[in-house]
Parts: C-alpha cells; sequence; structure tokens
C-alpha cells in the first residue's frame, strides 16, 4: 500500500476525462429512479384518480430526504462517504425493484393499501437521496469544479432520458392494451438497472481512478476521515492530517456561505412550486391533449440538462454572489407569467416558459455549486457540500409544500 500524498504528479492528472464520465453517471444514478417516477406520472394519475400522485408522492420523499440529510450533515465529519453513497445506491435498487414488484403483484390496480405501499417505496427514495446527494457533492466538493459539473448533468440527464424514452414509450404502447403500465414497468425495470450499474461502478472503479485518489489523498492530508474507506479501497493507508481545531465549523462555514445557501433554496422553491404538479395538472387542455404534460416534463428537462454545461464556457459562468441573487430573486416573476399563460396563453407560450424554467435551473446551480467550495480545505468543502444540500433539498420540500396553492386557488376560484 501507498501513503496518502506519496502520488507523483504525473499520475495526479490522469483519468480526468473517465472521471468526469463517471461522474455523470454517478449523477444520472442518483436521481434516475425518482425521475422514472415523475414521468411514468400518467399512469400512476390513471392508477390513482384521486389521490394527486405527483404532488402527493413528492411530498412524501421530501421529509425523508430533509430529515436524513440533517442527520447526515450534522454528523458528517464521521460519516464514511463509501459505506453513505453505496448504502444510498443499494436502497434506490432495491426500492425501485419493489415498485415494480408491487404493481406485478397488484396487477396495476389502484385503491389505498397498494398506494400507501408506493409512498413507503418512495420515503425510502429520500433517504437514498439523502445518501447519495449528500455524499457525492460533499465528496466531489474537494475535487476540480468539473466533477461537480458532470456530477449535476448526470443529474439533469435522468430527467431528460426519462422523458425521452416516456415519450417513446408512450407512442410504441399508446394503442395497445394496458399500454400505460406496459411502458412504466419498462421504466422502473431500466431504471433498476441503471441504479445497480451505479453500485458496481462507485465500488469497484471509481476509487481508483488516479486523479480521484490524489484530492482524496490530499483531503486526507488535510484531517479528512471521511475519505479513508475509499483510500483503502484505492490502495492507499491514511496518516492523520491536521486536526480538528484547525478546520471551520459547520456553523462558521454557513455564516460565510449563507448567501450560496439560500441562492440555492430559492432556485429550487420556484422550480418544485411550478414543476411537476402545476404541469400535469394546472395547465389546462391543449391540442396535443395527453401528450401535452409529457412534452412540458421533457422540455424543461432537456433544458436543464444543456443549461448545466454553459458554465463550463469560462466569459458565460456567473460567479459574482450578487448578480447569482439579483438573477434568482428576479426568477420569482415566472410565477405570474406562468399563472397567466396557463389561463389565457397557448401551448407554444407555455412550452417557452418551461423551457426556460429548466435554463435557468440548470445553469444557477452548476454556477452556485461549483465556487461555493472554493478556497476552503477537504474537511471544509465537504462540510459545506452536505450543508448546500440540505439548503437545496429544503428547497425542493417548500416549493413542493406551496404547490399545492395553485389547487386551492383552482379549487376556490
Amino acid at each position: 500500500m501507498t501513503t496518502a500524498g506519496e502520488t507523483g504528479v504525473p499520475a495526479r492528472l490522469e483519468g480526468k476525462s473517465k472521471a468526469m464520465v463517471f461522474c455523470w453517471v454517478l449523477g444520472l444514478g442518483s436521481l434516475v429512479a425518482w425521475n422514472s417516477m415523475l414521468t411514468i406520472g400518467d399512469y400512476y394519475y390513471k392508477v390513482f384518480p384521486h389521490y394527486h400522485p405527483s404532488r402527493v408522492l413528492t411530498i412524501v420523499y421530501q421529509p425523508f430526504a430533509i430529515g436524513t440529510m440533517a442527520i447526515l450533515t450534522y454528523h458528517e465529519s464521521k460519516v464514511d462517504t463509501r459505506k453513505r453513497n453505496i448504502i444510498g445506491y443499494i436502497l434506490f435498487t432495491l426500492s425501485t425493484l419493489f415498485l415494480l414488484v408491487l404493481d406485478l403483484a397488484t396487477s396495476g390496480k389502484g385503491g389505498v393499501w397498494p398506494y400507501f405501499g408506493i409512498c413507503v417505496l418512495v420515503a425510502c427514495f429520500g433517504v437514498a437521496d439523502a445518501h447519495v446527494q449528500g455524499g457525492m457533492v460533499g465528496d466531489l466538493s474537494f475535487m476540480c469544479p468539473e466533477f461537480m459539473q458532470s456530477f449535476f448533468a448526470g443529474i439533469a440527464a435522468s430527467g431528460a432520458l426519462t422523458s425521452g424514452m416516456r415519450l417513446i414509450t408512450k407512442a410504441a404502447f399508446d394503442k395497445a392494451h394496458d399500454g400505460l403500465r406496459k411502458g412504466a414497468m419498462l421504466f422502473l425495470a431500466i431504471s433498476t438497472f441503471f441504479e445497480f450499474i451505479c453500485i458496481i461502478l462507485y465500488a469497484t472503479w471509481f476509487a481508483k481512478i488516479p486523479i480521484v485518489k490524489h484530492y482524496r489523498s490530499k483531503a486526507a492530508s488535510e484531517g479528512s476521515k471521511t475519505v479513508s474507506a475509499d483510500l483503502a479501497a484505492a490502495g492507499i493507508q491514511t496518516q492523520d492530517g491536521d486536526s480538528k481545531e484547525d478546520r471551520l465549523s459547520k456553523k462558521q462555514l454557513l455564516f460565510q456561505n449563507i448567501d450560496y445557501a439560500i441562492d440555492l433554496y430559492l432556485i429550487y422553491v420556484l422550480t418544485l412550486t411550478i414543476f411537476p404538479g402545476f404541469l400535469y395538472e394546472n395547465t389546462g387542455t391543449h391540442q396535443l391533449g395527453s401528450w401535452y404534460a409529457l412534452v412540458l416534463i421533457a422540455m424543461y428537462n432537456v433544458w436543464d440538462l444543456i443549461s448545466r454545461y454553459i458554465p463550463l464556457i469560462g466569459w458565460l459562468k456567473l460567479e459574482s454572489r450578487k448578480g447569482l441573487l439579483i438573477v434568482i430573486l428576479a426568477r420569482f416573476l415566472l410565477v405570474p407569467a406562468f399563472y397567466f399563460t396557463a389561463k389565457y396563453g397557448d401551448q407554444g407560450w407555455m412550452i417557452m416558459l418551461v423551457s426556460f424554467l429548466g435554463l435557468s435551473n440548470g445553469y444557477l446551480t452548476v454556477c452556485v455549486m461549483t465556487v461555493a467550495p472554493k478556497g476552503y480545505k477537504g474537511p471544509e468543502q465537504n462540510a459545506l457540500g452536505n450543508l448546500l444540500v440540505l439548503f437545496l433539498l429544503g428547497g425542493i420540500f417548500s416549493g413542493v409544500s406551496l404547490g399545492w396553492l395553485w389547487i386551492i386557488h383552482h379549487d376556490k376560484f
């Protein structure tokens, strides 16, 4: 075994492209199961027409994600990142597989108990998300920004991939008997396969990429304990680095980066107020018919993916703290824009608005997540990454909760 910090300079930069691809796949795996749930929403609306599936399942998911994330963030310096991420991907795999089994066992019939079973499995998704997203973001925070960008691009790719597949399966099974269900089953099977691939990829190969070993060795030399198991898996023995007193506390890190935390919270409050519940339930009936909601979801996901590559172009990346906050606050003008477009506009305007929602969501997320960790030691970057994900999930939960106001307003007026 080698010792952390002994890797040579030439080897340190080897495997950057490979690591970026792996980060992309791991990002895809961190949300492909949940995005499959959202994308087959039309199937669940058919089976459970009175239970508001897209809204209820999202609001079930989030408390478990936030609660688990809060606990893991509090103990982040003691949590083994390798075990955390592998447990998360295993939980994703099993939960997605059991969704498939549940539907087969009930023959796709509705009712309270099948719906309750789905809610339990969705809660498991929330726990898995907190393990994987917080663990991966914390880990990638002390590596190069391109890894973080690739991971978040993979997250967006999971939405674009599932949307594209949903359009294909709807076209293929639209006239078939039980076509919606067949498409949904295919989705869940493919998602289970992707999650299983992520387990193998992370547990076997990712830790052994030279540039990943270099960044983890550097973090270990700065006092990080979370990378020990990953370094051991790569054949590197860690030594004690800086003491805990040399690092900033989570409270200090939060105060220094409160604007970034608020940025992420506000980005996702707005996005989840509109996506996906509003798009499924409050956009009316148009020429596209049953394709309309699927097209809107697909447009959001495609532009969300494209926008996450824009910050790779240096002069297009927004790094000003004030500039980020101003743009994020200006995004709230989309709320009245969506309201009036749903009430008076046609489907073309709505598609344009949804595209801009996805474009701004992906771009701003990557800008914040790649800029915030700069200038800190490895253990501090890991802690800050976890804190930022906690605020991101808090924004999602608040947005989902506020999304119910669209229904209240619709029922009232």
